[in-house]
């Protein structure tokens, strides 16, 4: 017959390490320009950075960036926009420029703590790297490691 207090004792343990090993994940701005505000919004509305680094304590889903000059939307209309969704071991990040977006100033990011040296810059109208039609999933950067971070840079 089982003893209830080792039960119990066990449970705890495996409690504490879920907490231990709980998903951050950290998006970090680097605005070189001298101009604009760097935004993060999130797919429910939320605004939660105007360039200030931000931590989230679990996934960071639908994640858009700019830098607003002025002249951008909301959803980042007019300007160059950063896609990001980090999430442990499935992370994916990419530079769109899908009409109504267009290039607006130099974008890049990168990941750090996971996936270093792995990201996207966009120097130029009609880079490589970033989206024009919805089907260009190629230039989607990936990364598979847990807890990893997004650093986004503005003219870099």
């Amino acid at each position: 017959m089982f003893s209830k207090v080792p039960t119990v004792a066990l449970m705890a343990v495996v409690i504490a390490s879920v907490r231990v090993q709980a998903e951050t994940h950290i998006v970090s701005f680097t605005n070189n320009c001298g101009y604009g505000t760097p935004y993060l919004w999130g797919p429910d509305g939320a605004l939660y950075s105007t360039g200030e680094t931000v931590e989230f304590d679990g996934e960071a889903q639908g994640l858009i960036a700019y830098l607003q000059t002025g002249g951008c939307g909301n959803d980042g209309e007019g300007c160059t926009l950063v896609e990001a969704t980090l999430i442990n071991g499935a992370s994916s990040a990419d530079i769109s420029l899908i009409p109504p977006h267009e290039f607006s100033v130099t974008s890049g990011f990168g990941y750090y703590d996971g996936c270093d040296n792995t990201g996207a810059d966009c120097t130029y109208n009609g880079c490589p790297d970033a989206f024009y039609q919805p089907d260009q999933t190629w230039v989607q950067v990936g990364c598979s490691a847990d807890n990893v971070n997004l650093a986004i840079t503005f003219c870099d």
